[in-house]
């Protein structure tokens, strides 16, 4: 990733309280020039790393749209649930269908496609924002 995205993700997620339990886990791109085979490689490795207890949501164009505040209450329902959730964006190709297939939910930060680097700092972002939401912090007023 380019240092203007972990330097951003670092800077919101460094706001995140430790007991919050945020991570980011990337894996290289594909190298394979057929798009359904990159796909499809990225996919068995983003399974293999899901454990099956974990909540899984899919970043995906056609998945729920939600405003910040209903963001904010859907990470206060995942936290009384006490599972682990994992946010998982694809690589430029998308998500392969076995990923969107085993998600919990398919969530959409917009209508447009945003590029992948783009979309993880808009989610940190959203993350930090919906978690001052629910802890009465003034960040979400700006």
């Amino acid at each position: 990733m380019p240092s203007w995205v972990v330097d951003s993700c670092k800077d919101y997620s460094k706001r995140l309280p430790k007991n919050f339990g945020f991570a980011i886990h990337e894996l290289a791109q594909s190298r394979d020039n057929n798009v359904t085979a990159a796909r499809r490689q990225e996919g068995e490795w983003i399974l293999s790393k899901l454990d099956k207890q974990e909540f899984v949501v899919a970043l995906d164009v056609t998945g729920k749209s939600l405003s910040t505040q209903e963001f904010a209450d859907q990470l206060q329902r995942w936290q009384m649930q006490a599972r682990n959730v994992t946010l998982v964006i694809g690589g430029p190709d998308g998500l392969s269908a076995e990923v969107i297939n085993r998600s919990d939910m398919r969530l959409s930060l917009s209508a447009m496609t945003l590029p992948h680097p783009l979309a993880r700092i808009v989610l940190v972002e959203q993350l930090y924002r919906a978690h001052t939401i629910l802890t009465n912090h003034p960040y979400h007023r700006a």
